[in-house]
């Protein structure tokens, strides 16, 4: 329930009361337009919202509340695209003072206009969380789960991550794994909050909140209050949950001591796929636990209405046909602007229940639906060194087939180490260099006159330095211009061919300029109108000019995928054999470059085989004046 002081549900509950509703919409844009009671169209107003289904408790909902309002205001529709709006109830106290209840913050899906009427149909921000989800995997605790949904979606979080961690299972690691089912953002929530035990609304503040289903009633409806009501003659309640593992294909049960309640059926939720047996029993018994707490009669009512009643308060009801002695829950709740609150509670007969079985392990019908959706995968990872230079090298070779017409996408990355050409530079330095120089008939130039060279011999030490010091210089500047010469690191240029099918693709060639060092190559490429049921092989070859590279073993891995690709391409018998020939002249005239050698044998051992030839005579070749003999050798693995 939202917080309100005693004096308003002393207020809200008696047999008058006098009220008035009033709203604020703001534009995109910025701007606001106010209305009160008299602008509202009598009858028009009202907010929806629910946190189960129509028959049966739900854990996990991610309901979004619905509110449609019709207004006597003259606003042009066209300016209300994503527009929001703010409704707020005012009550008066004893006091005579009114309390005010913020009712939420809805933004506007749709605006139509009359003569003189202007309806909106709003919904509030859970449907932000419909964004398509990146399918990354993704490992945290819940309230991360939370925090990338609401960063990714722009909504903020009502708690705070010490009362989220406070929680069952709200301090567990949690695994959300590329191989799952989720699509939105709001998915994500939704298998959160199974989890967690409870379900997510957005509040009245237009904040993503978690909330559980409790045992504490927050206030009684008295039969004075009611206008209608209808109410089970069963108490729904929980004692066991049953969990699809799709790693041992079963579904598994875990149950309280007494087990004779109704059985919460997670169904498949990927954040519980993964990890030790034992961690995944003490999730499911930690959402059993939160669970348990439903002991709830379903009923149906229209009251008076107290505004401030949230989903997933517990109430009691009195007088009448209902049984003080039990509690129920707010499942779903309509406010009408100006009129009656109806109230709701869903759930199953616990009797029924025994009519089916609550371990049902067939679930090959799911499994058969993943499959046929499912996206296949071939990677590929370098176990050689390859040498990059100024000839084609095949880095990346793929088999794949498929069994059906579609579309296919390669991925790769490769870490090349670049040694580019170094480059000779020169330039022409200028400056000015300053030269001291000794003035004329001072210091040392006037004892060289001096004719009676014996009194210079006796002069004192003190008066010889007293002459050095007293010397007079003067700059000359001299401009100064000089050739400078040095050499820096260059640039080598890459350049990438793929190749289907042994047919060169000649609509997309990357290029990348590098300097010296390790870099990451990252290539993409989508293969479209894959012919079904044949192996299908994609290559990708390098080579550099003004530069050379390496790719270590292990810093090459790719990836073809797609959906109904075959498990694993079949040999089809075809043995592709290279030759390397190393650099010979002819006579020092002619020259070959070198040729490529290898012998690829692929089996389905995981052992290592080798192959090696040798030739017993020298091959020569003649009709150059002179035999010119030729080494040759061959060796593969």
């Amino acid at each position: 329930m939202y917080p309100v002081s005693e004096a308003f549900l002393q207020a809200v509950q008696g047999n008058t009361r006098k009220y008035y509703w009033t709203g604020k919409i703001t534009t995109a844009g910025g701007v606001e337009y106010p209305f009160d009671q008299e602008d509202i169209v009598k009858g028009s107003g009202y907010i929806t919202a629910q946190c189960c289904g129509n028959s049966e408790i739900e854990l996990g909902a991610v309901y979004a509340a619905e509110m449609g309002i019709s207004l006597f205001l003259d606003i042009d529709r066209y300016t209300l695209e994503d527009a929001e709006v703010e409704l707020s109830y005012h009550l008066r106290l004893a006091s005579g003072a009114y309390e005010t209840v913020p009712m939420g913050i809805f933004e506007v899906s749709e605006a139509n206009r009359s003569v003189h009427v202007l309806e909106l149909k709003a919904y509030d921000r859970m449907l932000r969380f419909d964004r398509a989800f990146n399918g990354f995997e993704t490992i945290g605790t819940a309230y991360g789960m939370m925090a990338l949904c609401s960063t990714a979606c722009g909504v903020e979080l009502a708690q705070t991550q010490a009362e989220i961690e406070a929680l069952p299972n709200g301090s567990e690691l949690l695994s959300i794994y590329p191989e799952n089912d989720i699509e939105t953002y709001r998915d994500v929530l939704y298998f959160t909050a199974q989890v967690l035990g409870g379900f997510f609304c957005i509040n009245r503040a237009g904040k993503l909140e978690f909330r559980q289903y409790g045992e504490t009633p927050v206030m009684e409806i008295l039969q004075k209050h009611r206008f209608s009501s209808s109410f089970s003659d069963f108490v729904t309640r929980y004692t066991a949950v049953s969990s699809t593992n799709l790693r041992t294909q079963t579904s598994e049960y875990y149950a309280l001591e007494e087990d004779d309640g109704l059985t919460m059926n997670l169904g498949v939720n990927p954040l519980l796929q993964f990890g030790l047996e034992e961690t995944r029993a003490e999730l499911c018994r930690n959402i059993l636990t939160a669970l348990s707490a439903v002991n709830y009669v379903p009923f149906d009512s229209d009251t008076i209405g107290n505004p401030a009643l949230d989903l997933g308060d517990v109430l009691t009801f009195s007088g009448g046909q209902a049984d003080a002695q039990q509690i129920t829950c707010v499942t779903s709740f309509t406010v009408k602007i100006g009129g009656r609150q109806s109230l709701k509670c869903v759930g199953k007969n616990p009797r029924l229940s025994q009519a089916k079985s609550k371990n049902d392990k067939n679930i090959s019908g799911l499994l058969n639906q993943i499959e046929a959706g499912k996206i296949g995968i071939h990677t590929f990872a370098n176990a050689s060194e390859y040498s990059i230079g100024e000839t084609d090298v095949r880095i990346i070779s793929i088999e794949f087939a498929s069994k059906e017409e579609n579309h296919v996408q390669f991925f790769g990355q490769v870490v090349v180490d670049v040694e580019a050409q170094a480059v000779e530079k020169s330039t022409q330095a200028s400056g000015t260099v300053v030269i001291p120089f000794p003035s004329p008939g001072s210091g040392a130039a006037g004892n060289a006159g001096t004719e009676d060279g014996s009194s210079g011999m006796e002069a004192e030490a003190g008066d010889a330095e007293d002459g050095a010091a007293g010397e007079e210089t003067t700059d000359i500047s001299v401009d100064v211009s000089l050739p400078v010469t040095w050499t820096e690191d260059g640039k080598a240029v890459c350049y990438v061919t793929f190749e289907l099918n042994n047919a060169e693709i000649l609509l997309h060639h990357p290029v990348e300029t590098w300097h010296s060092g390790k870099h990451i190559l990252s290539l993409y490429y989508p293969i479209e109108n894959i012919v079904p049921n044949i192996t299908n092989t994609f290559n990708v070859y390098l080579r550099m000019e003004d530069g050379s590279g390496s790719v270590g073993i292990g810093d090459c891995i790719a990836s073809i995928s797609g959906q109904a690709m075959a498990a694993a391409a079949a040999w089809d018998g075809r043995i592709d054999i290279e030759e390397t020939v190393g650099l010979f002249s002819v006579g020092g005239g002619l020259q070959g470059k070198s040729v490529t050698d290898v012998i690829a044998v692929e089996t389905m051992e995981l052992v290592q085989k080798s192959y090696s030839d040798t030739l017993t005579a020298k091959p020569k070749i003649g009709a150059f004046c002179r035999p010119v003999t030729l080494p040759v050798s061959g060796d593969s693995e």
